[in-house]
């Protein structure tokens, strides 16, 4: 597109502008400083909740934040009772954890677009890219810690032949090894790239569809741009539960064994 005749940017360099991260350093060695505030910000967020919380708890009488946190403590609970084979206390506070974080940094896609950007652009930043989850980089990180404890908690129940006994034998048995351990590789790496991957894809979208509205003028913008934000809310939701759910149940496979009865047929 040409340059309009005001001088404003075009609708791709709009675009563009508002997909670019502020960013220190080049190459492999950049950081992205705004996925970095926001994620931290959101994280800081949580755990100032859950000690406001805490520091105000009653049990004769909850109010106020208690009872949003033990409602969604409660449901976090359900699913992991539902999924987990067994009892671990890691599992439970990793999940309410991930639920909230994701939540969270999801919920930075309902601020309107320009609005932190321009705020921004009087501080002298000319690039701020406000949802963290549109960052590969905060969802294939968050998936390969997923993935990292998996490996962890395979070795700790299977130990570390039991483990490598699993490359070996499924899903095909023994005498197809080779085909074995390329089946199973690829199974196990594709479990950190699909979650991540899913995360990204569609709050990157999400995030697209509200910028594309934003080009349109601004007394038509409210009604498609509220209709959006209403289905995005759900979105965003079942994205975070989402991912919370296939930590679990990729966790949950890490404790169990191919060689159980139950799961051998």
């Amino acid at each position: 597109m040409s340059e309009p005749a005001g001088g404003g940017p075009t609708a791709v360099q709009y675009i563009t502008h508002h997909l670019a991260n502020l960013q220190a350093g080049e190459g492999f060695w950049a950081l992205n400083l705004d996925t970095l505030f926001f994620g931290w910000l959101t994280g800081g967020l949580i755990v100032f909740l859950g000690w406001r919380a805490g520091r105000n708890i009653s049990v004769e009488n909850p109010r106020g934040i208690q009872n949003v946190l033990e409602v969604i403590l409660e449901f976090v609970n359900e699913q992991v009772k539902s999924i987990f084979p067994v009892k671990n206390r890691l599992i439970g506070p990793l999940a309410l954890t991930i639920f909230m974080w994701v939540f969270l940094m999801n919920a930075m896609d309902l601020v309107p677009v320009d609005l932190l950007p321009i705020a921004a652009s009087y501080l002298g930043i000319h690039y701020l890219k406000v949802v963290p989850t549109t960052d590969p980089h905060t969802t294939l990180g968050m998936s390969f810690t997923v993935f990292a404890l998996m490996i962890f908690y395979n070795v700790k129940i299977k130990g570390l032949f039991g483990y490598g006994k699993q490359f070996l034998t499924h899903p095909f048995g023994i005498w197809l090894f080779p085909f074995n351990i390329m089946m199973t590789a690829i199974e196990e790496i594709a479990k950190p790239l699909s979650l991540g991957l899913r995360l990204f894809g569609n709050l990157f979208a999400g995030e697209l569809v509200f910028v594309l509205i934003a080009l349109l003028p601004w007394w038509i913008q409210w009604i498609p741009g509220g209709v959006w934000a209403i289905f995005h809310l759900l979105v965003i939701t079942l994205q975070a539960f989402i991912f919370m759910m296939l930590t679990i149940m990729y966790l949950a496979m890490a404790h169990e064994s191919h060689d159980d009865p139950e799961h051998a047929a």
